[in-house]
């Protein structure tokens, strides 16, 4: 399979994005995929299991992600759950797409329509 640039994968949703910086801090299984993106949005982003493993999917196909082979002892985990982690071109996808976050934020203050944060 032949990858496309990161920013020809831009933008991307954020149920996307949100999954990709879930799998920067390590290897997770959906629902504690969906449990850090509530968190870490204060709850405005709650992805439901069709919308997560919808995601997943394709961000398996597109080569952002990848299952994890390695697994937890079975004792310790169920052996159901599948793990999750982000491959080396989905961290280039995720990076190139927090550029282009940074442009726009940047684009709306010099707009005047927010003010800067240490303002």
């Amino acid at each position: 399979m032949s990858q496309s640039a990161p920013e020809d994968l831009l933008p991307l949703t954020p149920a996307v994005f949100h999954i990709l910086i879930a799998l920067a801090g390590g290897e997770r299984h959906g629902y504690a995929i969906m449990t850090e993106v509530t968190a870490a949005t204060g709850g405005q982003l709650r992805m439901g299991p069709g919308t997560l493993y919808g995601s997943i999917k394709r961000m398996i196909a597109s080569g952002l992600i990848e299952e994890a082979e390695e697994r937890p002892e079975p004792s310790l985990d169920d052996e159901r759950r599948r793990y999750y982690r982000l491959t080396p071109f989905g961290r280039k996808v995720c990076a190139a797409e927090s550029r282009r976050l940074e442009k726009l934020v940047a684009l709306v203050r010099r707009k005047g329509l927010t003010r800067p944060a240490y303002n």
